[in-house]
């Protein structure tokens, strides 16, 4: 082939490709390969199209602890994406959940996400779903047992390992008496941190139980107890507005201790950002949230399995004043 039978040839190539593109470009086909359906406003959502199904997810969140809401917008946002309706409930009180479980159940909903901070008081439950043919699985707490209760997937962190690292760090730091406070009474999760915490530490860590659905008497029991006994060099929190109130405490304690804590909100990450709370322990709640939901989409599309029958972790990482700024802004949205 000749130089100019060449560049006819490559002209017309070129022609060709950019033809392709614009019609691809035109086609607007969505990241996930489905067509993009109408929003309710009339708008195109960049969702998929295929066909709508009811899922539920059932917390153990109490009223005023914003790690629910950061879980719930991440499973709002992967439902808007999938085509989902999303049933969201909680209650702190394992009875009350698992009643809730059974109301999903009964009212046949496609699939079902749900916390096991009691797994005796909610798995079976739980199982009862999986044996019915819905799809269910588990997120935030219950990694040892959601395989026991036929979860299909559980979306978390290891909370014993979590603890450990959050204990190593404080050891590094020269932590010598440790204040490791539980706002729920009965949540495994939340024991194992401790645990785990102490055992990365080394030296002493205490336990102190106060009320997580009233912040002011946590508070209250936190000024006492930092007032009482002065040793205490730093408060580990295992949620965001306890930690928060663990910094008004010592003010008003006249201590010195420093605060620690697990989880992270807009406030949390301010208080970073301004030196009040040293660090964070972050699980990443908007990803636990969005995973469960993506997940239970998968098992409908074509039966898939999301981890390989192990759990998938979100964390733990760590959030402090080298990369609070990374984050913060995303943390004003509600995302982290």
């Amino acid at each position: 082939m000749g130089h100019y039978a060449r560049v006819k040839f490559n002209v017309k190539a070129n022609k060709i490709v950019g033809t392709v593109a614009l019609v691809v470009a035109l086609g607007g086909c969505s990241a996930t390969g489905g067509a993009p359906r109408a929003d309710e406003e009339g708008g195109l959502a960049g969702g998929v199209d295929t066909e709508r199904i009811v899922v539920s997810m059932i917390s153990h969140g109490a009223p005023g602890d914003t790690y629910w809401d950061l879980v719930r917008k991440g499973a709002e946002d992967a439902a808007k994406k999938d085509n989902i309706e999303l049933r969201y409930s909680s209650d702190p009180q394992a009875p009350n959940q698992a009643n809730l479980v059974q109301s999903a159940i009964d009212s046949g909903v496609d699939g079902i996400a749900v916390t096991m901070p009691n797994a005796g008081a909610i798995g079976p439950v739980a199982k009862k779903a999986s044996e019915a043919g819905i799809p269910t699985v588990g997120l935030n707490a219950g990694m040892d047992e959601y395989q026991k209760y036929g979860m299909s997937a559980f979306f978390g962190q290891e909370e014993k390992v979590a603890g450990n690292k959050a204990g190593e760090r404080l050891k590094s730091q020269g932590a010598k008496h440790t204040l490791c406070v539980i706002h729920e009474q009965g949540n495994k999760s939340q024991e194992d941190r401790c645990a785990g915490l102490k055992k990365g530490q080394g030296s002493k860590v205490e336990l102190l139980y106060v009320n997580g659905q009233d912040l002011t008497a946590a508070q209250s029991t936190l000024n006492a107890k930092l007032a009482q006994d002065k040793s205490i060099d730093w408060v580990m929190a295992l949620q965001a507005p306890v930690a928060l109130r663990a910094v008004d405490a010592i003010a008003d304690a006249g201590a010195s201790a420093k605060v620690a804590t697990f989880d992270t909100n807009a406030e949390l990450v301010d208080a970073i950002a301004q030196g009040d709370v040293a660090w964070a322990v972050d699980q990443q709640p908007y990803m636990q949230g969005y995973l469960a939901v993506d997940a239970l989409w998968l098992a409908h599309r074509n039966g898939s399995t999301v981890g390989g029958g192990r759990p998938v972790y979100t964390g733990p990482s760590f959030v402090d004043e080298n990369n609070v700024d990374v984050i913060s802004e995303s943390a004003k949205e509600g995302l982290r």
